[in-house]
């Protein structure tokens, strides 16, 4: 895909993505075997193993954890109460979309004395083994210390297009909306009424300004991170994209993200009508 070639005209020292369908890489560009800081696009990798051990019945989504009255699910979709950086509560549950690192590092306390298996070891074994991502790992806190390169996230990006780490049925509640209606901040682009995310997953919405482009469906879902990452699948287009770049997210990026994603989109739509029986599940 020649939109790719824009990523050359980035004000970062290194870039590398890919456009992805269901079968693996469609396009990419730069070196996909580097490795990349993720910083948040480590929630993706977290919430996945999180919701491997509810399948595997170590833990369900309505389980007590965090503060008073909220669940795994509320974790989850950052519907806790807790705030960003701490264990501090700050509302009551399915009252407000607080984003929560700490939230996170929660849930993976939660699976570990769930499974006795410490939570790196588990993501490792429940979401990069079988998805034969090498180059992937947990080395720091669970809402934003894994480090990964293109290829491993492709990887995980083609089976959140055909499932199979997880049931379908699970990515489809994954995907959706958990606690209709939340208001809330998504980090860098202010407070959107409502903030809809879903289990683990942002979900696009119609926010704006969003990291997105506006051409993306309002059922894109993914996660972007401050260290100039981030990863979307859009089921409209089939299609999932990943970019990694080693400069931290700034005012330098939300025009260019926003931008190229739309032209990604543009593609996409140019690729859907040129080729109406070969997509590629």
């Amino acid at each position: 895909m020649a939109v790719l070639d824009a990523l050359a005209e980035w004000p970062v020292d290194n870039v590398a993505a890919a456009v992805i369908g269901g079968s693996g890489i469609v396009s990419s560009h730069g070196d996909i075997d580097r490795v990349y800081e993720l910083a948040s696009v480590t929630k993706l990798l977290v919430a996945e193993a999180v919701l491997v051990a509810v399948e595997e019945g170590a833990l369900e989504l309505d389980d007590e954890a965090g503060p008073p009255g909220a669940t795994v699910a509320h974790l989850l979709a950052h519907a806790s109460g807790l705030v960003f950086d701490s264990r501090t509560v700050m509302a009551p549950p399915a009252t407000q979309r607080i984003y929560s690192s700490a939230g996170f590092e929660v849930l993976a306390e939660t699976v570990d004395a769930a499974t006795g298996i410490d939570f790196a070891e588990y993501l490792r074994q429940s979401v990069c083994e079988p998805l034969g991502m090498t180059d992937t790992v947990l080395d720091g806190p669970a809402g934003h210390g894994a480090r990964s390169s293109v290829a491993d996230l492709a990887r995980f990006a083609a089976d959140l297009l055909v499932p199979t780490v997880l049931s379908s049925e699970m990515l489809d509640r994954a995907t959706r909306v958990a606690f209709p209606g939340l208001d809330g901040f998504v980090p860098g682009y202010g407070k959107h009424k409502p903030n809809d995310w879903g289990l683990g997953f942002e979900i696009r919405g119609h926010k704006h300004p969003h990291w997105t482009g506006a051409n993306n469906s309002p059922e894109t879902f993914g996660h972007f991170g401050q260290s100039g990452t981030f990863l979307w699948v859009d089921p409209r287009f089939g299609r999932a994209c990943v970019v990694l770049t080693d400069r931290p997210f700034g005012a330098w990026a939300k025009p260019l993200w926003s931008e190229f994603n739309d032209s990604v989109c543009e593609a996409l739509g140019d690729w859907r009508l040129s080729t109406p029986t070969t997509q590629d599940s």
